[in-house]
């Protein structure tokens, strides 16, 4: 790949504020990440879209009407997946990215759920089995805890 080509991409991820892209010409392949962050856990194809899911119930009036990072997690129902370390917790890859996963849909085990940058460092969360996401119990960008619970998966 033309060293120009790279030079040019580094130029337009830095306008756009994109944090990483990945090119590929042939055999030939580049990715560039802003901030000299790194992905933990390597990067695996990217599922099949799952079919358009009905959108979640709002909240009754005994269930919480905020997705709150209490550790309240287990009266919901289901099994639910924790933080394992302290970090911001990220829904998509970058902020212009779609959510990994969106409420009521389903995911199969090894699934990418969210990520949680710890010390610049960005850590992808997988489920660690399969079902459908009942509840996401945080908001892009909020701080999160260890052992917090992230998600609600039935």
């Amino acid at each position: 790949m033309d060293i120009r080509k790279i030079k040019r991409l580094i130029e337009l991820l830095e306008e756009s504020g994109v944090n990483e892209i990945e090119i590929h010409e042939g055999e030939e392949s580049v990715r560039i990440n802003r901030g000299g962050t790194q992905v933990a856990v390597a990067q695996a194809p990217a599922p099949a879209q799952a079919p358009a899911a009905a959108p979640a119930p709002a909240p009754t009036a005994g269930e919480p009407a905020s997705p709150a990072g209490d550790s309240g997690g287990e009266d919901i129902g289901g099994h639910t997946i924790r933080s394992p370390m302290v970090g911001t917790f990220y829904r998509a890859p970058s902020p212009e990215a779609e959510p990994f996963v969106e409420e009521g849909q389903s995911v199969s085990a090894g699934e990418t759920l969210c990520i949680i940058e710890a010390m610049k460092m960005l850590n992808q969360i997988e489920a660690d089995r399969s079902g459908v996401v009942r509840r996401i119990l945080l908001d892009n960008g909020q701080p999160v805890e260890f052992d917090q619970p992230l998600f609600v998966i039935e």
